[in-house]
């Protein structure tokens, strides 16, 4: 009976995600999905409490300003990144990133118990509210960038199709339970202060948690794509036993930087990078105008920090059961038997489907759940997808625009969807109440326009990804 029972839940497994080839190769990708759970995890534990930490100590209509500062903040920090991928090892970078931001986690902890989160009032001059919204902002760029560049750099085309979709289905649990567990309201503190603590100590878990995985996973499951005819092509097939002593018979070519010009200089030479530089940055541009328009609405229903708060779990776990059913029962289907263009043009559908109904309903009930099914598209389909185009890139090209697109490019095209928003306060202040209406009468055939524009540029990344790989080639 139990073996019967085993099968059956195979054969499911099986329809879903495809046979992986052996039991070492699942138990990678659920090493990783288990590392990947607890950073969408603590991600959504700091994203909870970001919004309801800015708004009593710097307030909430300044938000659209602190998307648009965040790029200044972050500008440096993604500098500090590209240069240590320069000197060190992917997952020594990874490791430094976690244990600095960390660090910040009790920095900050020990700042909010000092100002006291329920009884101080906002105001802009209030440093450490704008220091907070910029940590948190930066944690998801950075962090989530270092370890897909780890991650599609110890992964084949074929073996991606199959992982990839499980390490985001079983993360999003994460999203699913940290967030509705670790909340200052059911822990019974009276701010989110100790929260940020707590976040600290998953972050140290979670380097722990990658040191060990590259340490005792089996060299034959980290291997990388390489092209055809390539130095890296030649050492797998026994030709050159060291590609090493090739670069170190010319000691006049210099190694390749990997640094912040290097990222946009490749991105520039490259319609393919540009190309999913654009997909990236115009989803950001519309959830921005969308999100904005539901914290308000949050922030006036929720004046204190830790009802505020709890609010915002509540929307963060939704989001991951959500994201959990569309990536469980869909995504990896979709990718094997419909393909990466179908994959690619399911978000840009959706996200068309969230405009007219916000534009048409724009009520906090309605934006709760355009929010929700947003958030769960990127998670589910758009990143796991976008992700495989990444594998036919050269390693070196990867490393320097990876971080950067994803990074910097997303938090810049949040910055226009700020400066959006900053033209929905206008309207506000000159038409009150109906402002609202008719920021979305503006916003939102913007919004029409930039979603047409991403149905070409889809169909021209689809078609690029997948002769690279029929061919055994680099696109860039």
């Amino acid at each position: 009976m139990f073996d019967k029972i085993k099968r059956f839940f195979k054969t499911i497994a099986e329809f879903i995600w495809g046979k992986f080839k052996s039991k070492e190769e699942v138990r990678k990708f659920m090493s990783l999905a288990l590392i990947f759970f607890f950073i969408i995890g603590v991600y959504w534990i700091l994203r909870s409490i970001k919004d309801s930490i800015f708004n009593v100590t710097v307030g909430i209509e300044m938000i659209p300003y602190a998307k648009i500062l965040s790029v200044v903040f972050v500008f440096p920090i993604i500098m500090f990144y590209m240069k240590i991928v320069e000197i060190f090892k992917r997952e020594r970078v990874f490791y430094t990133m976690m244990i600095l931001y960390a660090i910040g986690a009790l920095v900050f902890m020990f700042a909010f118990m000092r100002y006291d989160l329920s009884t101080i009032k906002a105001s802009t001059s209030n440093y450490v509210g704008w220091l907070w919204y910029f940590y948190v902002e930066s944690f998801g760029s950075v962090i989530t960038a270092s370890f897909w560049i780890i991650l599609t750099d110890i992964t084949l085309p074929d073996a991606a199709k199959r992982g990839f979709p499980v390490v985001y289905i079983f993360a999003q649990l994460g999203q699913v339970f940290f967030p509705r567990l670790v909340n200052a309201k059911f822990l019974g503190f009276a701010t989110s202060a100790p929260i940020a603590g707590i976040c600290a100590l998953i972050m140290i878990l979670i380097a722990i948690m990658l040191w060990i995985f590259m340490k005792y996973t089996p060299k034959s499951q980290l291997a990388r794509y390489v092209a055809k005819g390539t130095i890296e092509d030649e050492k797998a097939e026994g030709k050159v036993e060291k590609a090493e002593v090739i670069v170190e018979d010319e000691p006049k070519k210099k190694k390749k930087k990997v640094g912040f010009i290097e990222g946009i200089k490749a991105i520039a030479s490259s319609g393919y990078l540009m190309g999913i530089l654009f997909v990236v940055m115009v989803f950001e541009v519309i959830v921005t105008v969308f999100d904005f328009q539901f914290i308000f609405m949050a922030a006036k229903a929720f004046p204190l920090e830790v009802d505020m708060s709890a609010y915002m779990s509540s929307f963060s776990s939704t989001v991951g059961i959500v994201t959990f059913i569309f990536a469980a029962f869909g995504l990896s289907t979709i990718q094997r038997k419909l393909g990466l263009f179908v994959s690619l043009l399911l978000t840009p559908i959706l996200v068309l489907f969230c405009i007219f109904v916000l534009w048409t309903y724009p009520v906090l009930s309605i934006a709760f759940w355009i929010m929700v099914v947003s958030k769960a598209i990127n998670y589910a389909i758009n990143q796991p997808t976008l992700k495989n185009l990444y594998i036919p890139v050269k390693k070196e090209t990867r490393y320097k625009t990876m971080g950067w697109i994803e990074a910097f490019g997303g938090r810049s095209s949040k910055s226009v969807g700020s400066l959006i928003n900053l033209l929905g306060k206008f309207f506000k202040s000159k038409h009150g109440a109906a402002g609202v209406a008719v920021f979305l009468n503006v916003s939102s055939p913007i919004s029409l326009g930039l979603v047409g524009i991403w149905f070409f540029v889809t169909f021209y990344l689809a078609k690029t990804n997948k002769k690279a790989v029929e061919n055994n080639e680099y696109v860039c």
